[in-house]
């Protein structure tokens, strides 16, 4: 719809923060949205004269941003949350394999939904997936995925994640809940052409995403970024999350996992990888000169006492950085909000301390750094004219904020803020913290009643 037919969405008097280029702040301002796109941004209030205007709000005590990007999940864990609480990441693994291995299509949609829709009530626009457990016999599962992502109304990348590294060859799932080589490709390859969008303002994006080196084959990962490049589309994998996987790459491969990585084809401005906890100075410069991306979850990471990861030096060296949820096996609440001031607070304890990182940083890496690990920084990630109509209004008037004069600050450092309006493609999906698109009752008694199916499938055995 051309800009001057569409219909407008008018914000005005709020704090905006666009995390352009510049940091771009006012104090009071406007947002015009037009159709799917952002129109204008500016200070003070709108144009009086704007036609077609079907709705003006009132952004008083509000900051607008940039929608939340999330770059890296497992949605199928939301019911499995609150087991295994005091594992590191391969005990935690080995726990809930045999659990994990038993997951359906109606629990995986049901997982989708509750995951989903955690995320967007608190302010997440753009969101992805990496699913990888495909027992035999399951059904459809990321077209289950896929779909609850299009019900919720967020926009969203499916990683289509395999592993075909079993327990027999050393790995660590059950080996009926991997695949071989060449159906792992093969239904890679189905999953791209039949739901990837190319276009400006896709909603659906598909990935290609072996899950991780102790549990892929070398073939697998070399066949895999051969097809992912072939198609045209991103890379995503696990990648320097644990001392133990460093251990493990030295002694099954003869490298460490980045040079382990390159050696396979797997270093590339269109590749990211989730956690990078344990990478050293020629890690990060290789991630800096190919330009692969990373995704940094720092709740799951503590969690599971993986580690912190570098992110200052990263981004100093030149890394795209973005922000995770990662699975809610290993970070129960589900919100990529609190992971902002995760996100600061971890990293002040690391080497830089106070200077490792600052609120604005941190809402730049839920935002517009992940819109560049995801490959979208030209749609999404910034509040600018011509960009995607994907933005968050966040109440900042409350009690819990309401006495910290900077938004930015408050909405970092401060406890998570309410949600009153979030729009998608310039479509309203939040109101006042709740779900416009999907019943969030509903979905609740959804996922415990595959939660617990799923708990008595696996103590049956």
């Amino acid at each position: 719809m051309a800009p001057s037919a569409a219909q407008r969405i008018v914000i005005e008097n709020c704090a905006i923060a666009t995390v352009d280029a510049g940091d771009t702040e006012y104090a009071s301002g406007h947002l015009v949205l037009a159709g799917n796109r952002i129109e204008s941004v500016g200070a003070g209030e709108a144009p009086e004269v704007l036609e077609n205007v079907v709705r003006r709000i009132d952004g008083r005590g509000h900051l607008a941003t940039p929608g939340l990007v999330n770059t890296h999940h497992h949605f199928y864990q939301w019911i499995t949350r609150g087991l295994a609480t005091d594992h590191n990441l391969f005990d935690w693994l080995v726990a809930l394999y045999p659990t994990w291995a038993r997951i359906d299509e109606r629990m995986t949609y049901a997982a989708a939904q509750g995951s989903l829709a955690m995320m967007a009530r608190g302010g997440v626009t753009t969101a992805m997936d990496h699913h990888y457990v495909y027992p035999r016999g399951c059904g459809d599962l990321s077209g289950s995925i896929i779909r609850a992502a299009a019900e919720t109304g967020v926009r969203f990348t499916l990683a289509r994640g395999s592993m075909d590294r079993g327990e027999k060859d050393g790995g660590l799932p059950p080996d009926f809940a991997v695949e071989t080589l060449e159906g792992a490709l093969t239904a890679t390859e189905e999953t791209v052409r039949k739901h990837h969008d190319a276009s400006f303002d896709a909603m659906t994006q598909v990935a290609v995403a072996p899950c991780s080196p102790f549990s892929v084959s070398t073939e697998l990962m070399r066949e895999g970024a051969a097809l992912a490049r072939r198609l045209g589309v991103r890379l995503h994998t696990h990648g320097s999350e644990t001392v133990q996987e460093e251990k493990f790459c030295h002694e099954l491969f003869g490298m460490g996992p980045t040079d382990y990585f390159e050696s396979t084809g797997w270093l590339g401005a269109d590749v990211w990888m989730a956690h990078c906890v344990h990478m050293n100075d020629s890690d990060i410069a290789a991630f800096a000169r190919t330009k692969t991306g990373v995704a940094h979850c720092p709740s799951s990471n503590a969690r599971l006492a993986a580690g912190i990861a570098r992110v200052p030096d990263m981004l100093k060296a030149g890394v795209p950085v973005g922000l995770g949820v990662d699975g809610t096996a290993s970070n129960e609440s589900g919100e990529l909000h609190t992971e902002l001031r995760n996100a600061l607070l971890i990293n002040r304890l690391g080497a830089h301390r106070e200077a490792a990182l600052g609120a604005r940083q941190a809402l730049r890496l839920g935002t517009h750094g992940g819109a560049q690990v995801l490959g979208r920084a030209e749609q999404i990630g910034s509040l600018e004219p011509g960009k995607l109509a994907d933005v968050v209004l966040w109440k900042m008037d409350t009690l819990a904020h309401a006495s910290i004069a900077d938004p930015v600050t408050a909405l970092v450092f401060g406890a998570a803020a309410p949600v009153t309006a979030s729009f998608v493609n310039g479509r309203q999906i939040v109101e006042n913290g709740r779900l416009l698109t999907v019943d969030e009752d509903a979905v609740a008694v959804s996922t415990r009643e595959e939660a617990r199916r799923l708990a008595g499938i696996a103590a049956r055995g």
